[in-house]
């Protein structure tokens, strides 16, 4: 599937596409239904089907210093827009350039350089600056430049809407199912993985060490995990995330999956790791062997929920 760049006019073969617009950064059931509507529009008329996302977040541009949020890369979300069918990714760089846009100037970008022959989008997409455009607006405008516009209403769970906002919540209280329940897959980390001062390998459980970037920080402790690594091979482990409060010296915030009757070297290599299920609070434990025998029944909890998933 082809990245583009939202700056610049995309290239004929999927001008007239139909374009799903939002943020998409957690492609979840609401955002997953506003991109099968513009994928089967697309194929219904026999056009390409493109989904635009932002990157940075608006968020980040607007707020610099708020915590870090993310549900998905960008490299996340292309393989995961193809696998939904879509024929193209249309990435917008958010900066100021692109948050001075009115409304008006805004649709004229996704009528002129994109070549919309349609957009799809939720019920409550803003846009333009200060956010003065909704999908009332969008529609009006796109009437005036040859594309239309359809509106998907929210998909409800529990008799709210889903959103992404809530699977942060999930994620935060250390509720990773919950949240795999409205992502329709487990939250997922993926990174190169980095030397660390192996005292795992010293342990006996040697991990492979990851940072969390940008990625939303869920509930630290101890999780029963499954990593992809790029070869395709998937295993399945525990891991620790945190700051590894029993380790002397300064706090070193990582993602340390264990990968059971794994013996590799996965140095600099980039692997996915999906939280599968929340087994305990991270602690602090009086000795290094206290550590390790708990590691080792944290270790049996982890394969029998992963027996059972």
């Amino acid at each position: 599937m082809e990245r583009l760049d939202g700056g610049s006019p995309v290239p004929a073969g999927v001008r007239g596409g139909i374009v799903a617009l939002g943020n998409f950064d957690g492609f979840h059931l609401g955002h997953q239904a506003v991109i099968g509507r513009a994928v089967a529009r697309a194929r219904a008329e026999g056009r390409a089907a493109i989904v635009a996302t932002f990157d940075p977040h608006p968020m980040r541009f607007f707020r610099p210093d708020s915590a870090a949020f993310r549900l998905t890369t960008l490299d996340q979300r292309q393989e995961l827009f193809a696998a939904a069918g879509a024929d193209a990714m249309l990435v917008f760089g958010f900066d100021a350039a692109l948050a001075s846009l009115s409304a008006e100037q805004f649709a004229d970008r996704l009528a002129g350089p994109v070549g919309a022959g349609g957009v799809v989008t939720g019920a409550d997409f803003t846009f333009g600056k200060g956010r003065t455009g909704n999908v009332a607006s969008l529609t009006t405008l796109g009437d005036a430049r040859g594309f239309s516009v359809d509106t998907v209403a929210p998909v409800l769970a529990g008799g709210a809407p889903v959103s992404s906002s809530r699977i942060r919540q999930h994620l935060i209280a250390g509720e990773p199912r919950e949240a795999a329940a409205f992502l329709t897959r487990p939250f997922a980390i993926r990174g190169a993985v980095e030397h660390g001062a192996k005292l795992g390998r010293q342990l006996g459980y040697p991990t492979a060490n990851l940072s969390m970037g940008t990625y939303l920080r869920p509930r630290y402790g101890i999780y029963a995990v499954r990593g992809r690594l790029p070869d395709g091979r998937v295993l399945d482990g525990a891991a620790n995330l945190g700051i590894r409060p029993t380790i002397e010296g300064a706090p070193t915030e990582l993602l340390e999956p264990y990968f059971f009757d794994f013996d590799g070297d996965l140095y600099g290599q980039t692997i996915e790791v999906a939280l599968i299920d929340f087994i305990r609070p991270e602690a602090k434990f009086d000795s290094l062997d206290a550590l390790k025998h708990q590691m080792a029944r944290d270790c049996d909890t982890a394969r029998t929920i992963l027996t059972s998933t």
